[in-house]
């Protein structure tokens, strides 16, 4: 069984497991356009978002304050496990139903994360590491809607930083970028 979620976070992971593939280990400690974050620090913060958010789709407690080390033999593989198994837990109808005890809101926003994370970070990696990313054109229409209603509440969160202004010629994803606080044109020069 697919949900709407399960087909956008399908069409969205494999673009973010390519450049997790293609990050070489001398490329770990680089910057990335998320501040404070080396491209070791997303890619463990990723890891986590990807774990936790298939608990988060089965409606059980998630533990955002233990900060693993995910990087460890194999890691590439089993991130693409990890996200394929994402993506089986936001199949299942009963994942979008109800309010997420663990975030407390609607559970198919909190799917909606999944999704943002997965495309935005896919972005600040490959950005990172010099890779070629082009989301899911489908992923990157409905997070629009998303971002928006989420914005407020994650910029004084600190999730979001302070919108990027871009041209409304720009492609889609750049001006999701921006509204995120990321600077579509970033680079580690």
């Amino acid at each position: 069984m697919a949900t709407k979620t399960s087909e956008l976070l399908a069409a969205a992971a494999p673009r973010t497991v390519a450049v997790v593939r293609g990050i070489a280990d001398d490329q770990l400690d680089l910057p990335t356009p998320c501040h404070d974050y080396s491209v070791r620090d997303l890619l463990n913060h990723l890891f986590q978002v990807v774990v936790n958010f298939q608990d988060l789709a089965a409606k059980r407690p998630v533990e955002w304050a233990d900060k693993p080390d995910h990087l460890a033999d194999g890691w590439r593989d089993r991130f693409e496990v990890e996200t394929d198994r994402l993506v089986a837990a936001w199949s299942d109808p009963a994942s979008l139903e109800g309010i997420s005890t663990g975030m407390g809101m609607p559970q198919a926003t909190v799917g909606g994360m999944a999704l943002l994370d997965l495309t935005v970070h896919g972005w600040d990696l490959a950005t990172a590491t010099g890779q070629a990313y082009a989301p899911a054109p489908e992923a990157t229409a409905a997070l629009h809607e998303l971002v928006e209603q989420l914005g407020a509440t994650a910029r004084k969160m600190g999730v979001f930083a302070e919108p990027v202004p871009t041209d409304p010629t720009v492609p889609d994803l750049h001006r999701l970028l921006g509204v995120t606080g990321r600077d579509p044109a970033w680079s580690a020069g």
